[in-house]
């Protein structure tokens, strides 16, 4: 995701790629099992080197639901605050950190499938099935203590 900055006039212009799911393996990440993210960098050239440019990132990633373990599809539609500015010493702008990043960023920290998306069969088990809580809860080696100071 490399702009050339040399040989383009003054003015907008916009450049687009798109981040799969080799981008993020690039950056060693394991999280994210798969990707389709669209990059769109609208570039303003100001005199001959001032380079300013705005980031936006739309499409999907998918990672492991934390509850279920399934795949979990996450909708990714970011336009970072923040206004890059390009280093005036380089011809060339770099833009996979900042994608890689704010892509990242979008993924929220606790991942789960909305109520009722979850595998069946895994939020079986992670249920009581009704059960109490007394029948549900593993024996406690202080269960035999319950009671003790109970006046009879």
């Amino acid at each position: 995701m490399i702009i050339s900055l040399d040989g383009w006039a003054a003015g907008e212009r916009t450049f687009r790629f798109h981040a799969d799911t080799e981008f993020f393996q690039a950056f060693d990440n394991k999280e994210i099992l798969e990707a389709g993210i669209d990059v769109e960098i609208k570039a303003v050239k100001e005199g001959t080197r001032k380079v300013k440019a705005d980031l936006h990132l739309s499409g999907t990633l998918t990672v492991l639901c934390d509850r279920c373990l399934e795949p979990l599809e996450i909708q990714v539609d970011t336009r970072p605050e923040e206004e890059f500015e390009a280093p005036s010493t380089e011809s060339d702008w770099d833009f996979s950190q900042a994608v890689y990043d704010y892509a990242c960023l979008s993924v929220p920290i606790h991942k789960v499938h909305p109520e009722g998306g979850c595998n069946p069969d895994t939020v079986k088990f992670l249920s009581h099935d009704g059960q109490k809580d007394e029948e549900a809860a593993p024996s406690s080696p202080f269960s035999a203590l319950k009671g003790l100071f109970e006046s009879k």
